[in-house]
């Protein structure tokens, strides 16, 4: 499929079919992952790396494993500091 490239300010852009969008899963996103591979412009879903840590956490907590894993530690001068 041969796509357009258009003026946008001091910019280009090109105008994706909705097929197309449809056909990768990104219909209905508001941003995409884009990145250069073999010469090519890829988009792809955007990676969202901390989705269910919260849910994690709290499953965690529930199940009293939540300790912290070195225990509290301060820095050498801290009992100096006036607060």
């Amino acid at each position: 499929m041969e796509v357009t490239i258009r003026n946008i300010g001091n910019s280009k852009g090109v105008v994706l079919p909705k097929l197309l969008l449809a056909q990768a899963g990104l219909s209905n996103a508001d941003s995409a992952d884009i990145s250069i591979e073999n010469n090519a412009i890829v988009l792809r879903k955007p990676k969202h790396l901390r989705d269910g840590w919260a849910q994690a956490a709290q499953s965690l907590a529930v199940q009293g494993e939540d300790a912290l894993l070195m225990g509290e530690f301060g820095n050498a001068d801290d009992e100096d500091l006036a607060w």
